[in-house]
């Protein structure tokens, strides 16, 4: 797993902000829901053994917990856990842990690990990507979303954020909540590729919401947005244009 680096990024002190930023928007409830309905067309109906990296304060982990999987809630901040661990009291098959992956004791792998929403806060994703296929059980499936890199140039370049972009995306005075690294898609599938993992499913993820011109369509018209992000967000071109990327692979073996 990728070492702790001191530019990784943790939300002690503003979980709650973050929660409340995220998904207390129309931007955060749509990357969630559109997650959820992807992974959902991957998952077994079987029990599963789940690994949610970087799970923050269990959205996602509650999900799964609620369909009867085993989930193992792992972020860095102590405020994001204690947060999930109020939202999941009712859910006892959900365990914590927190601090970077490389922490956990040694135990049997995972039937399915989630990665949503963290590469793009660390210094080395790719040896955060290494790390995790390390822990998925032969014919176990990874689902990783990240910022897009790709589309954050393309959006900046809408918005006429030039000086910003030839600053190569770094600012004196980063807002915490802004991620730290965007990631380029074709990167990270090479390298999925070369470790000879089966990627099954690709997506944008809001591929118009951000992009709409009228941003109060994106709570006048959340449905039909949604809608259309269904559509056409697994298809060419759009596929690449989604804010966050996201994908699904199996590790070979199983």
């Amino acid at each position: 797993m990728h070492k702790q680096y001191s530019q990784d990024q943790s939300f002690d002190r503003i979980a709650e902000k973050f929660e409340k930023n995220i998904y207390g928007t129309t931007k955060g409830r749509l990357r969630h829901e559109l997650l959820e309905h992807y992974l959902l067309q991957h998952l077994s109906a079987a029990p599963m053994r789940v690994l949610d990296a970087g799970g923050g304060t269990g959205v996602m982990s509650q999900t799964l917990a609620a369909l009867g999987h085993q989930v193992l809630l792992n972020d860095v901040s102590e405020d994001a856990l204690s947060i999930a661990r109020q939202k999941l009291a009712d859910f006892p098959q959900v365990s914590y842990h927190c601090g970077p992956l490389q922490s956990l004791a040694e135990q049997e792998p995972f039937d399915l690990i989630l990665c949503h929403a963290v590469l793009e806060w660390l210094s080395q994703p790719l040896d955060a990507i290494d790390g995790l296929l390390a822990k998925l059980a032969p014919g176990g499936k990874l689902s990783l979303s990240f910022f897009n890199r790709d589309a954050h140039l393309f959006s900046n370049i809408i918005y006429g954020n030039f000086d910003y972009i030839d600053k190569d995306f770094v600012v004196p005075n980063r807002v915490r909540l802004n991620p730290n690294k965007a990631v380029c898609p074709a990167e990270v599938l090479r390298f999925l590729e070369a470790a000879g993992m089966q990627v099954v499913h690709k997506a944008g993820i809001r591929c118009f919401h951000d992009y709409v011109r009228d941003k109060s369509i994106q709570t006048t018209h959340y449905e039909q947005l949604k809608a259309k992000e269904l559509e056409y967000g697994t298809s060419h071109p759009y596929v690449w244009l989604g804010r966050y990327f996201h994908l699904i692979a199996i590790k070979p073996g199983g």
